[in-house]
This record gives C-alpha cells, structure tokens and sequence, in this order.
C-alpha cells in the first residue's frame, strides 16, 4: 500500500452534513437508522460474521471510529474486532462504542433477519444500502457455497470515493429569502422505558404503481399525500390545531450533481399542508398540494440553494473556531427549536435491487429511522420485487396515524398486510 493510501486510512474529516449528527445525537437521540433483510432460511451468526467482515475488506470506509478534536469530530482508522449479536434491543437505538468495539455501525441478527443499524455521521441511507448488499451477497455465497461455484458476481468492481460533496458542489452566492412556519406536532402519550414501536406495511406494488399513475403523481408523492391525510384524521383532527402539516422528505443528491461519494450526500424538501389552503378530506386536493411543492422544491436551482445554505452554515468562520465543546451546546439547543419546524420525516430510499441469483434466498427488505421526542412518529419506506415496505417508527401508545393509512390505501383498493414488533 503507498503511503497516500495509507494515510487516507488513518484518519479522515466527516463529510458537511456528517459533522452535525455527533453534535446533536444522544441517547435520547439516536441520528440511527437501520436496514433488515429477511431470509428464506435461518441465519448462522458465525458466517453472518465472516460475511461482515468480507464486506468490510472491500469497504473500509465503514471501518472508523469516531473521535474528537478541538473543533470538529473526526474519523480514525479502526481495526477492532467486529460485534455481530443476536438483537435484543429495540431498532435504531443509540450505539454505544463502548459496547461495539467504537464501530459506528452495528449487525444483529434474530431468527431469519439481518439487521445493520448506522450512526448517520458514518453515511447516508443510499451508501448504505450498497455496503448492506454487500453484507448479505457475502452471507448467501457463504451459506449456499455450492450454489455459486461458477457464479461470478458483475459488481465485484466497486466505483465509488469518499470526497464530501458539498464541498465539491455548492454555491457560495446561494441565498435564503423565505420565511417559515412552526409545524403541528404530534400529540399524545408516549410509550414507557424509551421503547420503540416498529409498524410495516406491506403494500402490493403494482397496485400502487398503477393507482399513482392514475393520480399523475410519483409513488414518493402519493404516499407523502396519503401520510398527512392520516396524520390529521388520526391525530392533527381532535386537536383543532392550525399550524400547517410539515413533511420533511430527504432529497439523495447524486441525481442531481455527478458523485460516487460512500459519505453522506443528501438534503431535504419540506412539504407543506395548511388546513386554510388545503381540504384535508379531500385526498386529490392534498395529492394537488403534494406534487406542486415537490416540482417546484426539486427544481435544479432550489435543491442547489438548499444544499449550499447548509454548506455555508458549516463553513461559516465563526462557527468554525468556536471550541467543539461550545459547537454542542449551540447546535442541541438549535436542533430542538429548529425540529419544531417539521412534523414528521418520510425517507423513500426506493428499490432495493437483487442480482437475480440471489433473490430466491431473501424473502423481504425493511427500512427504519429514529423517532425522537419531538417528531414522535417517522416514517420510511423500500421496495423490493413487488412489495413496498412502509414503516412507522413510533413512540406514542395511539396507533391512530398507522390505522388510518392502512384504511386510506384499502379503500383504495391496495392490498396492505401488517407486521410489527409488537410494542
């Protein structure tokens, strides 16, 4: 190995968006999320370990631990003995580093399921996925080895870098001249001892991609439309509250600008639904709302100015030198003020694609984020062959919001199944 390379391994700065999760996670607060995939058979915890560790020889971006400096958080280099355990926990709680060998990532498994819950600061839910397939094609090829002796996989080369983006691509003259509104927040009792309900929906989808065409809308946009029809009949509606519904929807900026970046490349729209302007009754006047607010917030040039906002919040000069320990202070007491500006989160992280060999091994994909105690409910959804996966993360008891966005797709005519944890 040159010298370069080697130094690039030791350590590394965390990419725009990476440097503010460790500021603002807790124990509370996770910034985890998580992915699972269901096999067709029960899962070996030693070549479940075995496979991690193949998948990590060929992405050793994942192999870091975090650490602080005088100014920022940092990277560094960390060749620990990897931590595979049955779950036992609820998802996407916070990883202890003294309990994972100071991995930002951590791999349960319980029965046929493989999870790998991931500290955001590490990467985005896109590279994810990538080091996640990585993870079960190495787990398949070592349970089935007879089945793939002549089996030689197209996507053994893998093309990617881990430069930070934004730097890369933002614009320094971007400027923010709107003004927003506090959001509506979700009401009710929470679940005790900081559990963690997980609720899927598993949505036939042809039908949905066939009731979306219909609409005129992109499934993203359908479900974020059926999302808050459901937030206000099943909880928004008792409360008469006339602050708007705001979604946050996370925005992967490799459609937009040319990167093959492994850190995190992403930003957000927020869709806004106010009771004056909106019927919420009415799901094609929501739908109507819905898909006006992403054409016109996915616009090249307002996704650039989101993107660039951000980067030059994090470059500014006084944020820079101002001592790590102050940065936390500052930046958790903003977060708290700034999530009261969003009622909840949906992420579509889209279709998880298979190499056909290896789809008969795995039965189905589940993609999950962190609630927190001010967006009490998030949401998140995958595809995988003709199944999408809705999923509910939740810390409140009532289950109004889940109910009433089975019951809006049913009267649709979409065929929804239910599978929970059983909080």
């Amino acid at each position: 190995m040159r010298r370069k390379e080697k130094k690039e391994l030791v350590w590394r700065r965390l990419d725009n968006s990476a440097k503010i999760f460790p500021l603002s996670s807790s124990r509370k607060y996770s910034s985890v999320f998580r992915i699972s995939a269901v096999m067709k058979d029960k899962v070996s915890p030693k070549l479940l370990e075995k496979a991690v560790n193949n998948a990590l020889n060929k992405f050793e971006f994942f192999k870091v631990r975090l650490r602080k400096g005088f100014f920022w958080y940092y990277f560094e280099y960390n060749d620990k003995k990897i931590v595979i355990e049955e779950e036992k926990d609820y998802p996407c709680k916070y990883i202890d580093p003294n309990t994972n060998n100071d991995y930002l990532f951590k791999v349960t498994y319980f029965d046929r399921k493989i999870n790998i819950d991931i500290f955001h600061s590490l990467t985005d839910g896109n590279s994810a996925v990538q080091f996640f397939k990585e993870i079960v094609y190495q787990y398949i090829e070592i349970e089935y080895a007879k089945d793939f002796k002549n089996v030689v996989r197209t996507d053994r080369k893998f093309d990617f870098n881990i430069e930070d983006s934004y730097l890369k691509n933002y614009n320094k003259k971007a400027k923010n001249n709107s003004i927003s509104k506090k959001a509506y927040i979700l009401k009710g009792r929470k679940i005790p001892f900081e559990a963690i309900r997980a609720t899927h929906e598993i949505i036939d989808l042809t039908k949905l991609k066939e009731i979306s065409k219909q609409k005129e809308v992109t499934i993203t946009q359908f479900l974020t439309a059926l999302l808050i029809k459901a937030i206000y009949l099943g909880n928004m509606k008792d409360h008469q509250n006339s602050k708007p519904i705001k979604i946050c929807v996370p925005v992967n900026l490799k459609k937009y600008f040319k990167s093959k970046t492994l850190s995190n490349f992403f930003s957000y729209i927020t869709v806004t639904a106010d009771g004056k302007k909106v019927d919420f009754n009415n799901l094609d006047d929501v739908l109507k709302l819905v898909k006006s607010d992403f054409e016109n917030l996915l616009k090249p040039e307002e996704v650039m100015k989101t993107m660039s906002l951000n980067v030059k919040l994090g470059n500014n000069f006084f944020i820079r030198i101002i001592p790590l320990f102050m940065k936390q202070i500052f930046v958790r007491l903003s977060y708290l003020e700034i999530r009261k500006y969003t009622t909840t989160t949906f992420s579509n992280i889209g279709r998880i694609g298979i190499i056909a060999d290896y789809q008969k091994y795995i039965e189905d994909f589940f993609f999950l984020i962190a609630p927190e105690r001010v967006e009490k409910i998030k949401c998140s959804t995958c595809s995988y062959e003709d199944k999408m996966f809705f999923t509910f993360t939740s810390i409140l008891m009532q289950t109004n919001i889940e109910n009433e966005f089975k019951k809006i797709l049913e009267e649709l005519g979409i065929h929804v199944e239910i599978e929970s944890n059983g909080v």
